[in-house]
C-alpha cells in the first residue's frame, strides 16, 4: 500500500521566506509521498521551480533554497498513481500560457482521466507529462482568457473534472486552494500572523507554527491575494465522500482532518475490533507504525497488555520495497524484526491497518513464530480490500488483491495466522464517532461514488 500525494502553499506579505516555509512543511508530509518532490515560488510575478526524484531532504539543500525567493510558494510530495515515476512527473508544473504562468500542486486522482485526455488531444492539445494533473492545468489555462480572474476559469474548469482533486494553483498574484466537491481527499488552512498557509494534512500546519482554521468545504476555491483571502463556494452542496482510508493509514495520527482526530479514529478502530473478533491471549502488539494506534485501543477494550513485538528500520524508504514478489518478502525483513524477548512463549493479537496480497501478513507471522511466539492471532483494523481504487491510492487491480479471490478462512492459512478478523465495514462511522457519516468506502464496497462520463462500462456500483 501506498500513500497519495500532498500538497503545501503559503502566501504571505512580500519579503517572505514562502520556501522555507513550504520547505518545512513537506517535510511534515513526506509520508504522503516519497519519489519525488518540488517547490514552485513566486516573486513578484516571476515564478521559479526546483523538483526532482527523491525525499526532501535529499532534493533541496541551503543552496536550492536560496535560489527560490518569493512571498508565495506551492509545493508537493508525491507518491505515482497516474503515470509513472519520473522527474518530468513530479509536482508542482509549470505550464506557460497566454496569461502567463500557472503552478499546480495536486493530490488524487481523476476518473475521466482517459475520456478528457482523448477530448483534448482532438482538439490539438499536445501534452508533455502523462499524469492526470496535467490535464487540470491545460483546462484552466484554456478557460482562462475567456474569464474575468482565474478563479473563474478554476470553477469552470470543475465542471469537467470527475474523481478526487485538492489542488493549489500559483498564478501571477493569486494563490488559489481547491477541494473537489465530494471531499475525497483532505485540505486545510491556517494562518501565520498575515500569512495564509494551505496544507493537505493539519500536521503540517503544526510543522510551521500555523494556527489551524478550519478545512476546506467539499467543492470550495479559496482565493488569496493582496486584498485579502476570500471564498467561492459555487461548486458546494453535494453529499461529501471523503476517503475513510486516510483514517485507517493515509494519515499522521496528530492530523485532524474534517473535524475527526485521526489518532482517535484508530483507537476507536482496535477498540471496535476487540468487540467484534474477541480472542484470548497474553499480549497485543502492533505492526509499526500503522498499526500501532488500532492496537492501544484493542488492549484498552479487551484488557489484554499492550506491547512492543517488532522493530521497525526507519532508513528503509518505501522506494525500497520492489513489485517482484520475492523481492517484497526479502523486505519485509530488513524493514521489521521481532523483539524475541518479548514474543517468545506468548499468544499474540497482532494488529495491522490492511492485508492488500497477504505477502507482508504471511512473512510478519512467520518471523514471529520463529521467534517463539507460541500463538499469533491477525487482526486488521479495515474491512477486507475487495476493489482497487480510482481516487489517489495505489489499491491494486482486483486480480492482485487477496479478499476478492479466497475466504477469511482461506487467508487466514495462507498467512499462517491462528485466527483472523478484519474490521466490520458497518462500523465505519463508528470509527470516526460520527453516525451517520458518509465516506467514500469503494475500495471495501465497491460503490463508486463517481466514475467517468464515459458510463459505467466496468461494472462498478456507482452511487
Amino acid at each position: 500500500m501506498h500513500e497519495a500525494c500532498g500538497i503545501f502553499g503559503v502566501f504571505g506579505p512580500a519579503g517572505l521566506d514562502a520556501a522555507s516555509l513550504v520547505y518545512r512543511g513537506l517535510f511534515a508530509l513526506q509520508h504522503r509521498g516519497q519519489e519525488s518532490c518540488g517547490i514552485a515560488v513566486n516573486d513578484r510575478g516571476q515564478v521559479t521551480l526546483h523538483k526532482d526524484m527523491g525525499l526532501v531532504g535529499e532534493v533541496f539543500g541551503d543552496f536550492d533554497l536560496r535560489q527560490l525567493q518569493g512571498s508565495a510558494a506551492v509545493g508537493h510530495v508525491r507518491y505515482a498513481t497516474t503515470g509513472p515515476g519520473s522527474r518530468e512527473n513530479a509536482q508542482p508544473l509549470l505550464t506557460r500560457y497566454s496569461k502567463g504562468v500557472l503552478a499546480l500542486a495536486h493530490n488524487g486522482n481523476l476518473a475521466n482521466t482517459d475520456v478528457l485526455r482523448h477530448e483534448l488531444e482532438q482538439q490539438g492539445a499536445i501534452f508533455q507529462t502523462s499524469i492526470d494533473s496535467e490535464i487540470i492545468a491545460y483546462l484552466i489555462a484554456r478557460y482562462r482568457p475567456q474569464c474575468e480572474t482565474v478563479e473563474d476559469a478554476v470553477s469552470r474548469s470543475m465542471d469537467q473534472l470527475r474523481g478526487a482533486y485538492s489542488l493549489l494553483v500559483m498564478s501571477r498574484g493569486k494563490l488559489l486552494a481547491v477541494r473537489d466537491p465530494l471531499g475525497m481527499r483532505p485540505l486545510c488552512m491556517g494562518y501565520i500572523g498575515d500569512t495564509v498557509v494551505f496544507a493537505s494534512e493539519s500536521c503540517a500546519l503544526d510543522a510551521v507554527d500555523a494556527t489551524f482554521v478550519r478545512d476546506l468545504e467539499p467543492g470550495e476555491i479559496v482565493v488569496a491575494d493582496r486584498s485579502g483571502v476570500r471564498s467561492l463556494r459555487t461548486h458546494c452542496g453535494q453529499v461529501p465522500r471523503p476517503c475513510i482510508f486516510e483514517y485507517i493509514y493515509f494519515a499522521r495520527p496528530d492530523s485532524c482532518i474534517d473535524q475527526v482526530p485521526v489518532y482517535q479514529a484508530r483507537l476507536a478502530a482496535g477498540r471496535l475490533l476487540a468487540r467484534q473478533h474477541p480472542v484470548a491471549a497474553d499480549l497485543v502488539i502492533g505492526v509499526p507504525d500503522s498499526g500501532s494506534d488500532a492496537a492501544l485501543g484493542f488492549s484498552a477494550a479487551s484488557g489484554i497488555p499492550f506491547g512492543k513485538g517488532l522493530v521497525k528500520n526507519n532508513y528503509v524508504g518505501r522506494t525500497f520495497i520492489k513489485p517482484s514478489q520475492a523481492q517484497r518478502v526479502s523486505a519485509v525483513r530488513i524493514k521489521l524484526n521481532p523483539i524475541r524477548a518479548s514474543v517468545s512463549g506468548k499468544r499474540l493479537v497482532l494488529v495491522d491497518d490492511s492485508i492488500v496480497r497477504g505477502t507482508t501478513s504471511a512473512r510478519i507471522v512467520h518471523m514471529l513464530k520463529a521467534a517463539g511466539a507460541t500463538e499469533v492471532h491477525v487482526r486488521i483494523s479495515s474491512p477486507p480490500f475487495l476493489w482497487p481504487c480510482y481516487f489517489g491510492t495505489d489499491i491494486p487491480t482486483a486480480d492482485e488483491l487477496a479478499a476478492p479471490h479466497h475466504t477469511i478462512e482461506e487467508i487466514r492459512l495462507q498467512i499462517g495466522a491462528d485466527s483472523l478478523g478484519f474490521l466490520d465495514p458497518d462500523s465505519l462511522a463508528d470509527m470516526l464517532g460520527k453516525p451517520g457519516a458518509t465516506y467514500c468506502d469503494a475500495c471495501f464496497s465497491g460503490r463508486y461514488p463517481v466514475l467517468s462520463r464515459a458510463g459505467n462500462s466496468s461494472g462498478l456500483l456507482l452511487e
